[in-house]
């Protein structure tokens, strides 16, 4: 049976964390369907940036804010407890050390790190970089405003050479194309992440559990490789976001 291609183009954020939950629940829901239910889907994945925090607000060069006092000054005290409560306990179901600590980071960079590693080989480079950025933040507590920070998760990851990576860092190349693409996502009405578009029609919004992908995923493969399952159940959306 030819395999359905599914145009996965995930909007995100990498001082979001239900965006770093969103995506272990993903990539978990791709490695099921692929590995025990071996459904007939060839997955093709894109992360585009978001930034949730406005540049005016916070830039990558300045004076370091610890995220915790950040948030609570940003989105209120009790947005930010019953946030913290219900990301600790998925960190702690999961194993997975998720937490709030470390400095708040301006996104632009990384951002243009993995924009990069897409050009450079497609989901193959960004996806690995794209893990390995959230877990420097969200588990290690990294500032991933800092250039030698990001250098290293390029060269571990196997998307550039350290040296490589600092140069691309310091020069301006990607940022008004990462900019766009923030501004572009705002103007067609997105205003929270992550948002996850499927084949460019429909976008499912927020951070979902792996089994509300694994039953989109289901879907997608019971309808075959020409025809479109229609119509969905929520939380899948009609989109013009493509």
């Amino acid at each position: 049976m030819a395999a359905r291609v599914v145009r996965l183009t995930v909007i995100t954020d990498f001082v979001c964390a239900s965006c770093c939950v969103g995506q272990h629940e993903l990539l978990n829901a791709i490695a099921y369907c692929k590995d025990t239910l071996q459904l007939p889907l060839a997955f093709e994945l894109e992360h585009l940036p978001f930034r949730l925090i406005n540049p005016s607000i916070l830039t990558e060069d300045a004076p370091k804010v610890e995220r915790e006092d950040f948030l609570q000054k940003h989105i209120g005290k009790e947005r930010f407890n019953k946030l913290q409560a219900a990301i600790s306990k998925w960190a702690e179901e999961k194993g997975i050390p998720l937490s709030f600590r470390g400095v708040m980071s301006q996104t632009t960079r990384a951002h243009r790190l993995c924009q990069k590693a897409y050009k450079l080989g497609g989901q193959n480079l960004q996806v690995p970089l794209l893990c390995a950025v959230f877990k420097a933040h969200m588990e290690e507590g990294k500032d991933i405003a800092d250039i030698n920070v990001l250098a290293d998760l390029a060269e571990s990851t196997g998307t550039m050479s350290k040296q490589e990576a600092v140069a691309f860092l310091k020069s301006d190349e990607l940022e008004k194309e990462v900019n766009a693409m923030c501004e572009d996502a705002k103007s067609k009405g997105i205003t929270g992440v992550p948002m996850t578009i499927i084949d460019g029609k429909w976008a499912v919004s927020g951070g979902q559990s792996s089994d509300v992908f694994i039953q989109i995923f289901k879907k997608l493969a019971a309808a075959g490789v020409h025809s479109a399952p229609s119509p969905f159940s929520a939380p899948v959306m009609e989109t013009a976001c493509a």
